[in-house]
C-alpha cells in the first residue's frame, strides 16, 4: 500500500544525449500526467511509457531535458583505418610518381567516418530517456511506500477504534430493547389508569419495536467492511480505489444503523463511528 504523493530524479546518458528527468506527483482520482520540456515526441512517449507502467493514480508532474553531449557526438572516426589508408596510399602515389595523399583523401574512403542519423540520435535520447525516467520512478515509488507505511499503521489503528465502537454499538442495542419494553410498559400503565396489562400483548408489541429498532444486520455487514478494509491494505500495488469504495459502504451501514434507533446511547456511538470514519475516509484519499 502506498501513498500518491512523491518526488524522484533520474539521469542517464546514450550515445550522444544526455536526459534528466524530474517527477512530482500528488492525490488525484485517476492518473494525470504533464511532461515540461521541448525534448521531441520520441523522449516526452519513453517518459510516459514508463510513468503508466509504475503509476496508476496521482497528478504528475514530470520535467524533461535533454542534453548533446559530447563535440562531433554524432561522428565516429576510425583511427586505425585512416592509418592503413594513408599509408597504402601514399605508397601507391610514391610508385606513380604522384603527390602524396591529402586529409581529405583519406576520410573521403569508406568507414573511415561514420555520420549518425537523426533516427540513431533520436532512439539515444529515448533510451537515455527511458532509464532516467525508470531512476526517478525508483525514487518516487520508495518515497509513496515509505508514506503509505505511516498512512497503513494509522489506518489499522483507526479501523481497531471502529470495531470496539462496533462491539459497544452491539451491546448498546441489547439494552435499547430492554429500556424500549420498561417504556411501554410504564406508558401504558399511565394510559390504563392501572387496570391489568395482558403480557402477551406487551410482549408482542415489545417484539415489533425491538425488530424495528434491530441493528444487527447493519453490524453483521459493518463488520465485513471492515475485515475486507483490512485484508485489502495488506495487498501490494493500488488499492484505493477499492479502499474508497470500502468506506462508502461501511457508511451507509453506519447512517443506517442511525436512522433505526434514537435511544441516546446508540446516537452519541454512531457520531463516534462518523467521526472516525470520516478520517479513514480522509487518509483513504491519500492512497495510491
Amino acid at each position: 500500500m502506498r501513498s500518491m504523493t512523491g518526488y524522484g530524479r533520474g539521469a542517464s546518458e546514450r550515445g550522444g544525449a544526455r536526459v534528466t528527468v524530474e517527477l512530482r506527483a500528488v492525490n488525484h482520482r485517476f492518473l494525470d500526467l504533464k511532461l515540461r520540456g521541448a525534448v521531441g515526441v520520441a523522449v516526452e512517449d519513453a517518459v510516459q511509457q514508463r510513468i503508466r507502467e509504475r503509476l496508476e493514480r496521482g497528478a504528475v508532474a514530470g520535467t524533461i531535458r535533454l542534453e548533446r553531449v559530447g563535440a562531433g557526438a554524432a561522428v565516429t572516426l576510425d583511427r586505425a583505418l585512416a592509418r592503413e589508408l594513408h599509408a597504402q596510399l601514399a605508397g601507391l602515389a610514391a610508385e606513380l610518381g604522384l603527390a602524396p595523399p591529402t586529409l581529405r583523401d583519406v576520410v573521403a574512403q569508406p568507414g573511415v567516418l561514420a555520420i549518425a542519423d537523426a533516427a540513431d540520435a533520436d532512439a539515444d535520447a529515448a533510451a537515455a530517456a527511458s532509464a532516467a525516467a525508470s531512476a526517478a520512478l525508483d525514487a518516487l515509488v520508495a518515497m509513496r511506500d515509505a508514506e503509505g507505511a505511516h498512512l497503513a499503521a494509522d489506518l489499522g489503528a483507526r479501523l481497531d477504534a471502529m470495531a470496539a465502537t462496533f462491539d459497544a454499538l452491539a451491546a448498546a442495542g441489547a439494552d435499547a430493547a430492554v429500556a424500549a419494553r420498561d417504556r411501554l410498559h410504564e406508558r401504558l400503565s399511565r394510559l390504563l389508569g392501572g387496570t391489568a396489562i395482558d403480557p402477551a400483548r406487551l410482549a408482542q408489541e415489545v417484539a415489533v419495536l425491538a425488530d424495528r429498532a434491530d441493528v444487527t444486520e447493519e453490524l453483521v455487514r459493518a463488520r465485513s467492511h471492515l475485515a475486507q478494509l483490512a485484508a485489502t491494505m495488506a495487498q501490494a500495488g493500488a488499492v484505493g480505489r477499492r479502499l474508497d469504495f470500502l468506506v462508502q459502504e461501511l457508511g451507509r451501514e453506519i447512517n443506517t444503523i442511525g436512522s433505526k434507533s434514537t435511544a441516546a446511547p446508540i446516537a452519541q456511538l454512531v457520531v463516534q463511528a462518523k467521526t472516525e470514519l470520516e478520517k479513514i475516509r480522509e487518509q483513504v484519499q491519500n492512497l495510491e
